[in-house]
């Protein structure tokens, strides 16, 4: 068995969709365990490029099963949407599994998210207006409803009475002159999008307790970066899940069971969407002239990512609380034509040099302690083999392994599922 967990080391956004679809496969199943719509994945394969919001990004391969855990929640409308396009693009969509334990996401959170960013003006968190906060929230005020719930109409009605009630008391004081929640409305919608997912709602659970016991190859997918996590992130400018592998086993459906491996991803230079602390942000010429050659713009939202050079002490740390046992390196081909190449070694608060990774307040006064590296002119998409990079391209890549402390195994030298160096396995 191989419980295998893909997941993030900086921000988010660092191309961990690509990975997935490369690994599926030679998986049996991918498992989403956190998150909601508030982020996406980007798969290009032979079926065209997609946004993925929700879905697991091994949808692709016929022969893996997709699973939706029961630490994810659930935007009923947006996943049916989704389903609807990856099935008018020609994907088998029919195999998916979605938990019955997982959180659903109603349209009042989605309200609630958007009236709090408002209300907020000029101080906000930069959320997705998604809401992805409010549910978390309610769901550890256990006044959050499961996905199984709904399928039946009359205890939908009574759970969510009293919920209802509750939301729009405060919301009448925190946002007046806001239309309060309708009952009927909410168990309209709920009950009409869980009957049209009824055929793929289920004991998750069991389902993988049995795949394990048969000694299949599970991956378990992330949404965002160890620095978005709740606990150990940029908090309060986080996720409102854990997006760190030690979750994925618990959020996934399988408690208790130990991973065999953990690959975490990021980019060849830093990027971030959303508000908080970013120590090697660029702005002027060189961050616009990157971002529009990478496409470094939100899937969900189309911001754009805010940009700099890659980050040692943010990816050491994210790698850390994440347990990488290997690397993916992504958009190595994005940095082709750069004459110089920074590397922020550590940060300097005070007057003082650290490369250890502070709390965010801290991070507001770091400023970046940059190594500069030769770049280089060959475009790299067409290499398939580390021995046949660039000199100062295999430097770059190999000094930010020392920097960061785990194999680098994986180098995306472009977007499409076969532009991929493997390394091969490699001792950490």
């Amino acid at each position: 068995m191989a419980l295998h967990a893909v997941v993030g080391i900086n921000w988010g956004d660092e191309g961990k969709g690509r990975m997935i679809d490369y690994l599926a496969r030679e998986a049996d199943l991918v498992v989403r365990y956190q998150g909601g719509n508030n982020a996406g994945h980007t798969v290009i394969n032979e079926f065209g490029t997609f946004k993925l919001r929700l879905v697991p990004s091994g949808i692709f391969n016929p022969d893996t099963v997709n699973v939706i855990g029961p630490g994810t929640v659930l935007d009923l409308e947006s996943l049916d949407a989704e389903l609807a396009e990856l099935r008018e693009r020609s994907v088998d969509t029919s195999g998916l599994l979605i938990s019955e334990r997982a959180t659903v996401c109603f349209p009042f959170h989605r309200d609630q998210d958007a009236w709090e960013e408002d209300r907020l003006a000029d101080r906000p968190f930069g959320s997705t207006r998604r809401g992805i906060a409010p549910v978390y929230g309610d769901r550890y005020l256990k006044k959050a409803l499961q996905l199984g719930e709904l399928l039946d109409r009359e205890h939908l009605r009574r759970r969510l009475a009293p919920v209802i009630e509750w939301k729009n008391l405060g919301n009448s004081a925190l946002y007046p002159g806001k239309p309060p929640i309708s009952l009927d409305a909410m168990v309209d919608w709920g009950h009409g999008y869980a009957r049209r997912l009824r055929p793929h709602i289920g004991d998750v659970s069991g389902r993988l307790h049995s795949a394990e016991q048969a000694g299949r190859h599970i991956i378990l997918e992330a949404q965002l970066g160890a620095l978005r996590d709740i606990l150990h992130g940029i908090y309060p400018y986080t996720s409102s899940s854990s997006s760190l592998a030690g979750y994925a086993p618990v959020g996934g459906g399988l408690p208790g069971r130990p991973l065999s491996r953990v690959t975490g991803v990021m980019k060849a230079f830093s990027t971030c969407v959303g508000e908080g602390p970013f120590v090697t942000e660029e702005f002027g010429a060189w961050a616009d002239e990157l971002r529009q050659g990478s496409g470094e713009y939100g899937v969900n939202t189309g911001r754009p990512r805010r940009i700099g050079p890659f980050d040692a002490v943010a990816s050491r740390y994210g790698a850390l609380i994440q347990g990488a046992h290997d690397l993916a390196l992504t958009k190595l081909d994005s940095l082709s034509g750069l004459p110089e190449l920074r590397v922020c070694t550590a940060y300097e608060i005070d007057g003082v040099k650290t490369a250890d990774f502070p709390l965010a307040h801290r991070l507001d006064d770091a400023r970046p302690v940059y190594e500069y590296l030769p770049g280089w002119d060959e475009d790299l998409t067409g290499i398939r083999d580390f021995g046949d990079l660039p000199r100062a391209a295999a430097a770059y890549v190999l000094r930010i392994e020392e920097l960061v402390g785990v194999p680098i195994r994986y180098v995306s030298v472009g977007p499409e599922r076969d532009q991929l160096i493997d390394r091969g396995p490699r001792a950490r």
